[in-house]
């Protein structure tokens, strides 16, 4: 039997399914490119762009709430000189957090470095430069303890650092004897351990060299990550480290060279340390590993690893700085402080979550 239907008819049917496909894809792209969609997505190839908005609004917030004295150049520059320390122990966190790990131990190799130099230069009589220098290998090696644990003998990076934290401490009250150092014998034998706490008065501003040096520290690992092939590296590794052994990367090396790099950085703020608080104390910062994850979170960077800028660890020590500075001069109790503080850090992980499960 011959075929009577009319080619011209399925020609018209064909075209019709075609139009009707173009309306479905049509439909399809407007339902996943709502406004929603798009901000979802920009934040993704952004991440820093989070902490960023939430510093300036929190800025904008608490200048309308306390007026004048949040905006005084006085109360801006004390925010800056209040973070350093935590903001340069975050920088060391986030390399490790980019990895897809987490150092517990960061503040406890800082103040076990900043005890050792100070120990060696005030009551051994090592010339300060030396005692520095030991520090910094001292806070280096303790980094590549981390590293061997977690790349060697294959530990998770929470228990190997939740272990070596107690291993530093320990270590730091019996180098210490449980003594601070005080400030008279450092500017008696060592007035070079306090460098970093020089201050320049600017227009009714007072900056440390430690905020400076905080800011440096940032600029430097954010040229490191970005702009070499070992930055690229360490995300890859945080990404998938399976893969990155696939690719060629070795993996286990570049873990090392950041452990060790994040010890470097602590043994830094130890220096930093002294300059800020003026005295050598071995329970000093004890909320520094926390504080520091808490920059971390805040400031857009994931801790599955593998996505966001160092930089957002900045404006996310920042943002914390600015939300006790305003709190504080809104009259809010330290305990309301410290409830708002771990509502920021629910809200950034909440974020990042939602980020992450950007559609393609």
């Amino acid at each position: 039997m011959s075929d009577t239907t009319d080619p011209g008819r399925k020609g018209q049917d064909y075209e019709q399914d075609l139009d009707k496909s173009d309306v479905s894809v049509a439909e399809f792209k407007y339902l996943h490119n709502s406004p929603l969609d798009r901000i979802q997505h920009a934040l993704h190839g952004n991440p820093t762009l989070v902490p960023v908005i939430v510093l300036v609004a929190a800025i904008g917030v608490f200048g309308l709430i306390a007026g004048d004295r949040f905006f005084s150049a006085f109360n801006l520059s004390l925010i800056l000189q209040q973070v350093s320390i935590i903001g340069i122990l975050a920088a060391a966190q986030s390399l490790i957090i980019i990895t897809a790990g987490i150092d517990l131990s960061v503040a406890a190799i800082m103040v076990l470095m900043a005890v050792v130099a100070g120990n060696l230069a005030v009551y051994a009589g090592v010339p300060a430069p030396i005692a520095l220098l030991v520090a910094f290998a001292g806070g280096t090696g303790c980094g590549i303890m981390n590293g061997l644990l977690v790349t060697k003998v294959k530990l998770p990076p929470f228990i190997t650092t939740l272990g070596t934290w107690s291993i530093f401490y320990a270590l730091n009250l019996w180098l210490s004897g449980a003594q601070s150092i005080r400030s008279q014998d450092i500017d008696a034998e060592a007035p070079l351990l306090k460098f970093w706490g020089i201050a320049l008065e600017v227009g009714g501003a007072r900056v440390t060299l430690g905020s400076l040096l905080m800011v440096a520290v940032f600029l430097v690992l954010w040229y490191m990550l970005n702009k070499t092939a070992w930055g690229r590296h360490v995300y890859a590794i945080g990404d998938d480290k399976e893969a990155a052994e696939l690719a060629g990367i070795r993996t286990d090396r570049t873990l090392l060279s950041v452990y060790g790099l994040a010890g470097l950085v602590c043994a830094v703020a130890a220096w930093a340390s002294i300059g800020r608080v003026g005295s050598i104390s071995p329970q000093a910062f004890y909320e520094g590993n926390l504080q520091s994850i808490t920059a971390v979170v805040i400031g857009g960077i994931s801790l599955f690893g593998g996505r966001g800028s160092i930089l957002g660890a900045l404006f996310g020590a920042l943002i914390v700085g600015v939300f006790q500075s305003g709190l504080r001069l809104a009259g809010v109790d330290v305990l309301w402080q410290v409830f708002a503080i771990g509502w920021l850090i629910i809200l950034a992980v909440a974020i990042d979550q939602w980020i992450r499960k950007v559609s393609a």
